[in-house]
C-alpha cells in the first residue's frame, strides 16, 4: 500500500498553536522546505513576527489568528484557507496548554480549560479539515499528543488526560481515514524546552530544543510510521514502564521524579 506524503505542490500546511514552542519552530521548518504555511494562534502580533521572520525562506507563512476553542471560527478558517490560498494538504493540530495540577489541590477551571484547548480544540480543527479532504480522497493530518498520554505522571492529571484522549482519538480515526485516503499520524514528543516545561518541579530526561523537535516532526511527516515519537530512548523507557504492573510502575515513577520524597 502506497503511503501518501503531502508536498508543497499539493496545497497549504495549516499549523495551530504556531505562535510559540514546537508549532512556531515547525512552521519555520516547513516554510524553509517550500510550504505555504498557515499559522494559527490567538496572538496576532506573535504570528506577524513569525511571518516576517520567514521572508527569506523558500516558502511563506500566512498568519491567521484564531482560537481553537471556537468551533465555528475554526470551520470558517478552514473554508477561508481552501477558498483564498490552496487546499489544506497537511494539517498539524498542535495547539495545547499545560497547566500543572497538584492532586491534593486541583483546579476545576484548569481541568476545564485544558480539555477545551487540548482535546476539544483539536476536534474543532480536525472535523472541518477532514470534511474538506474527504471529497479529494487525499490529505495528511498530524495530531500532536505527548508521551505524557502513555500513562499517569506527577502534575499531569489534566494535561495527561487530554493527551491520552488524543492518542485514543487518533488511533480510532485512522480506521475510517485510511479508507478515505487521508493519512493520519500521531505525534508524541518527550520533554521539549518551552515556556510550558520551564517550571516543571522534577527532572526532565532527554530534554530537547524546539528546533530539534520540529526537525523530528518534519522528518516523521515524510516517513511511513503512524507514530512520530521522540526522543527514541525516552519513548522506549516510557513504553516499557506502561507494560509493568501498577505495583512496580508507581514506585519506579515516584522515585525517578522525586515524588517519593516530596513533602505533603
Amino acid at each position: 500500500m502506497t503511503v501518501y506524503v503531502a508536498t508543497p505542490a499539493d496545497g497549504a500546511a495549516w499549523i495551530t498553536g504556531a505562535s510559540s514552542g514546537i508549532g512556531r519552530a515547525l512552521a519555520l521548518e516547513l516554510a524553509g522546505a517550500g510550504w505555504t504555511v498557515v499559522a494559527t494562534a490567538r496572538s496576532a502580533g506573535a504570528l506577524e513576527t513569525l511571518a516576517s521572520g520567514a521572508r527569506d525562506l523558500a516558502g511563506r507563512i500566512v498568519p491567521m489568528p484564531g482560537d481553537v476553542t471556537d468551533a465555528p471560527a475554526m470551520a470558517a478558517m478552514a473554508a477561508r484557507i481552501e477558498a483564498e490560498l490552496a487546499p489544506v494538504a497537511l494539517c498539524v493540530a498542535n495547539a495545547g496548554i499545560y497547566l500543572p495540577q497538584d492532586g491534593l489541590a486541583g483546579s476545576a477551571e484548569a481541568f476545564s480549560q485544558t480539555i477545551d484547548v487540548n482535546l476539544k480544540g483539536t476536534i474543532n480543527v480536525l472535523l472541518p479539515v477532514i470534511a474538506a479532504m474527504t471529497p479529494r480522497r487525499k490529505g495528511q493530518i498530524a495530531v500532536v499528543a505527548s508521551v505524557a498520554g502513555y500513562s499517569g505522571l506527577p502534575t499531569s492529571a489534566a494535561y495527561g488526560a487530554t493527551k491520552a484522549g488524543l492518542i485514543n482519538m487518533t488511533e480510532s480515526l485512522k480506521f475510517d481515514l485510511d479508507r478515505a485516503g487521508i493519512r493520519v499520524q500521531l505525534v508524541s514528543p518527550g520533554f521539549v524546552d518551552t515556556p510550558a516545561t520551564a517550571d516543571n518541579p522534577f527532572p526532565m530526561p532527554h530534554l530537547m530544543s524546539v528546533e530539534a523537535a520540529a526537525k523530528a516532526i518534519a522528518e516523521g511527516l515524510k516517513g511511513k510510521a503512524f507514530e512520530i515519537a521522540f526522543p527514541r530512548a525516552f519513548v522506549r523507557q516510557l513504553k516499557f514502564l506502561r507494560l509493568l504492573p501498577y505495583s512496580l510502575y508507581f514506585p519506579l515513577v515516584a522515585r525517578a521524579t522525586g515524588w517519593a520524597k516530596k513533602p505533603l
